[in-house]
């Protein structure tokens, strides 16, 4: 039933003929097209969809389309009707408060709701005025640092000349867009005339299933148009590398996971929501299912995959020296066993696509990290070329990892393909945290040795990985970690071992850090131990073993420029001390339940591919109006890389940044950058984006016979060229087409150099490292078993910072998600399947935090530039780890600390006296 509801929107007139039960958030962005209101759970977990009801903030999602009649409603693109950003937009702007910005809308909204309240609010007043609203990217700092100076108070950001972008905090070249709602993500182009997919899946972790026939059920649903099943699908499979295409599209009659993949209803929207599992004929027959590493090991246990005895998908190691007789003669031994759980990504967009057939070819839009990847999968799932596939990527709201698996991409090019039109599928949350990937479990030994000094002499370290039910990216983290167990430290004696193990969990996959921050808890509560024997300050020890150039790394490699974990960690000198200082007068002067600690982690992270090719492909043009654009292939999900890469590749021209524009990723239009992931695209894509500059300035040089020195100016229509000798004006429209139409072009590629690892581990597997240390200072509960950080002092090497806001931004959200990691998440299947069960931090869990960049220049890099996305987060949980340890004596060897964990942790240590 229907019912005209009339309501101001926006300040006009609105009237639409809905059921009264409607979500107002549908409402507004199916009847409306008012899509910057974003959906990231439809039950009133995130506040992305928060809009303003009569001034005040509501959660749309929850609000029925009847209970706005007659009121008014403002959404974010009412805060800038003209185009021009209001004050607290421009601040968000300036601060950086935005990164992929799926959330920004609603903190937008919830934030002019306090501000036509409370003109100049308090940090705690816009905390709790925006707590409802959740953030995966930014770490909270950067928003209510923008909401606080919504008056304009800030230093304001200025556009950079010719040759002084990079080192300049630039503002996001996407930011207005973000900020106005007019960014287009996975579920907001989808066409009117769309058929949609729905994907059911399979409540069991591990079964036989028996599809029946769906015809009746085809036939009596009004709208339902087909049920797609594997026989439907050219080829089955899918999987990041060639030998691990092992997970199925639908299922083929086993699922080996909660979250398998069975049939996908297509038809109208509202028929395959109408549809329950329980209306298929879809029968199983439940297993018990090989739950952990142990059970998948077992002599007995069932094997998941017929080419992988044992469950084991690979594994990987790195040998050098002798280090059990190095641990056995040392001063000072530790050993330890470690265990981490699944993680989950919880981006604030759910996987959304949409595809439509274009004459023979099909054109993928979706929210991705990886274009081109995406690409090559869906022409093998089709089993076409790939020159008949088009991916086109929407902005990416989140990925961290996780969007690098594909998703909707394969059924809806085969739904496109078969039914010869648009066809849409956007992730309900449950499905997306039932069926996506996570972080991998680990269970991990080791054992550190030091001498007398306090100087390394072994490590040894086993790292067993819940790869789940396929393979994903197992390999990577197989292969990975070894290379990085035994820390950022010179140790002359090294043996670690990484596997994958299959069980009936979820994929596990990328997910900021490639099992680096499992294997970081391990090795940083090390050496705390060490410290601890031999009395040392703990971030002596790690400043005394620090790797250095000209000192070889466990796989031999010898790193002879931009190693600087020392300099991070001399950095923290003073904060150290300071913090230790604070804790222990806090100590002193409590008589109660709270005790403070203080804790240091450092960290290491090869950028890129391990041991592999590892390219990037960039392009600038110049068309025949004047405009500059970069054909960037590289995929943005917050972290900032249309503006950094641009920001390099100006610089490299000799051109304004702000003269340029980008096309983001399209498959057709932009060359292949590698995919968004390891920390990469800065150093890669930025060496590619720098040559592109240098290239097309070179062009334009020549073409005039300028000299190298020449100054190049861009004018409308013109580029007018002077050196010492002569003034040249060129004028474009006079110029012949060349590649995309430009009449300049510029072309950059860059594969960074590796050696591949020998049988024991030996090589070269990346051309750079990133290197960090943290210091957390928590607060400890003792009676409830609680951990409160308080502040956050982060020293990152980052090469050279190309923008030190953003790469700012980057290390709060990596500490955000590291806390988190840390304290509180823990994803269970079947249980914690939406974003009120499972936690990640809100404001009102963030600390201060404070970032130190360090700047040793790789030469390698674009203008001496490494990457950040990782390190950001891997040294925050072991620093937090070490403060709770320092708080209370408990050694942490299991993550997340969760409270009741910490409460019989204290319980026993407190019965042992």
């Amino acid at each position: 039933m229907t019912s005209t509801i009339s309501f101001k929107v926006n300040g006009a007139r609105a009237r639409v003929d809905v059921s009264p039960v409607k979500r107002l958030s549908d409402v507004l962005r199916d009847d409306l097209g008012l899509t910057g209101t974003k959906v990231g759970c439809n039950a009133g977990d995130c506040g992305a969809c928060t809009v303003l009801l009569d001034g005040e903030q509501v959660c749309s999602c929850l609000t029925a389309a009847g209970q706005v009649e007659g009121r008014s409603v403002t959404t974010v693109e009412g805060l800038a009707p003209t185009g021009v950003l209001n004050d607290l937009q421009a601040s968000f702007k300036r601060h950086g408060a935005a990164q992929c910005g799926i959330c920004s809308p609603g903190m937008l909204m919830a934030a002019s709701s306090l501000l036509s309240r409370c003109s100049s609010p308090t940090r705690t007043q816009v905390e709790d005025a925006l707590g409802g609203v959740l953030c995966r990217c930014t770490g909270y700092q950067k928003i209510v640092e923008a909401v606080m100076d919504a008056g304009g108070q800030g230093e304001a950001l200025t556009c950079p000349g010719a040759g002084a972008a990079v080192g300049a905090p630039l503002a996001k070249l996407d930011a207005d867009p973000k900020l106005t709602g007019a960014e287009k993500y996975g579920a907001d182009s989808i066409p009117k005339d769309a058929l949609w997919v729905r994907i059911f899946r399979s409540p069991h972790a591990f079964a036989h299933v028996r599809l029946g026939d769906f015809g009746d059920l085809v036939a009596a649903t009004d709208g339902l148009e087909d049920i797609l099943t594997h026989e439907d699908i050219p080829f089955n499979r899918f999987g990041i590398y060639p030998v691990g295409k092992d997970q199925p599209v639908l299922t083929e009659g086993l699922v080996r996971y909660r979250g398998d993949a069975l049939v996908a209803a297509v038809g109208t929207r509202q028929a395959v929501q109408s549809l329950q599992l329980a209306d298929l004929p879809v029968t199983f027959e439940a297993m018990p299912p090989l739950t952990g590493v142990a059970e998948a090991k077992a002599s007995d246990a069932f094997q998941l995959h017929e080419d992988k005895p044992g469950n084991i998908l690979i594994e990987g190691a790195v040998r050098k020296g002798e280090a059990k007789a190095a641990f056995e003669s040392a001063a000072a031994r530790s050993e330890g066993a470690f265990t981490t759980h699944f993680v989950e990504h919880a981006y604030i967009e759910p996987e959304a696509g949409w595809a439509r057939p274009v004459g023979d070819r099909v054109e993928v839009h979706v929210t991705t990290q990886a274009v081109h990847m995406d690409r090559d999968e869906i022409a093998s799932v089709l089993q076409i070329p790939k020159d008949r596939v088009r991916v086109i990527p929407t902005a990416c709201g989140g990925g961290f990892g996780g969007k690098l698996d594909v998703s909707v991409q394969p059924i809806l090019a085969v739904a496109a393909m078969k039914y010869g039109r648009a066809v849409a599928c956007v992730y309900e949350r449950p499905d997306s945290m039932a069926s996506s990937t996570k972080r991998h479990p680990s269970e991990i030994t080791c054992r550190f040795a030091a001498d007398e000094q306090g100087l390394l002499v072994s490590s040894e370290l086993i790292a067993d990985f819940n790869t789940g039910a396929y393979a994903s990216w197992g390999p990577t983290v197989a292969g990975r970690v070894p290379v990085h167990g035994s820390g950022p430290y010179f140790v002359p004696n090294v043996h670690n071992i990484g596997r994958g193990v299959f069980t009936n969990g979820p994929p596990a996959g990328a997910f900021r850090g490639f099992g680096v921050p499992q294997a970081a808890i391990a090795h940083e509560c090390m050496m705390d131990d060490l410290a601890e024997q031999l009395t040392l300050d703990r971030l002596e020890i790690r400043l005394r073993n620090a790797l250095r150039p000209g000192q070889p790394t466990a796989t031999g490699q010898v790193l002879t420029h931009s190693a600087g974990m020392a300099p991070c960690l001399e950095a923290l000198k003073e904060p150290w001390a300071e913090l230790n200082r604070q804790a222990d007068g806090f100590n002193r002067a409590s008589s109660g339940s709270l005790r403070q600690g203080v804790g240091i982690g450092a960290m290491w992270y090869g950028i890129g591919n391990t041991a592999l090719s590892n390219p990037s492909t960039m392009e600038v043009g110049i068309d025949p109006g004047g405009q500059i654009v970069f054909f960037n292939g590289a995929v943005d999900i917050g972290q900032g890389s249309n503006t950094i890469l641009a920001q390099i590749c100006a610089d490299a021209a000799g051109l304004p940044v702000e003269a340029f524009t980008y096309i983001m990723g399209d498959s057709d239009l932009t060359e292949d950058a590698g995919k968004t992931s390891a920390s990469r695209q800065t150093f890669v894509s930025g060496k590619a984006a720098e040559q592109a500059g240098q290239d097309l300035r070179l062009s334009i040089l020549r073409h005039v016979n300028a000299g190298e020195g020449a100054r190049i100016t861009l004018l409308p229509g013109c580029l007018v060229v002077e050196d010492d000798s002569a003034r040249h004006e060129i004028h474009l429209e006079d110029l012949p087409r060349q590649d995309k139409g430009m009449v300049f072009m510029g072309r950059g590629n860059f594969d960074p150099p590796t050696r591949p690892l020998d049988e024991n581990g030996q090589g070269d597997p990346y051309a750079t490292y990133g290197f960090a240390a943290q210091i957390a200072l928590v607060e400890v509960d003792t009676d409830l078993g609680t951990t409160r950080v308080r502040k956050i002092v982060a020293a990152h090497d980052v090469g050279r910072a190309i923008n030190p806001q953003q790469v700012e931004g980057q290390i709060h959200g990596g500490i955000a998600q590291g806390m988190g990691l840390a304290l509180m998440e823990e994803y269970v299947p079947g249980v914690t399947e939406n974003l009120h069960d499972y936690l990640i931090p809100t404001f009102g869990d963030m600390p201060a935090m404070e970032v130190i960049i360090v700047e040793d220049e790789e030469p390698l890099g674009p203008y001496g530039a490494k990457g950040v996305g990782e390190p950001g987060l891997v040294p925050t949980a072991p620093a937090i780890f070490g403060a709770v340890r320092h708080a209370t004596g408990v050694r942490v060897t299991e993550a997340p600390l969760l409270p009741h964990k910490l409460k019989a942790a204290l319980t026993n240590q407190e019965a042992r006296k």
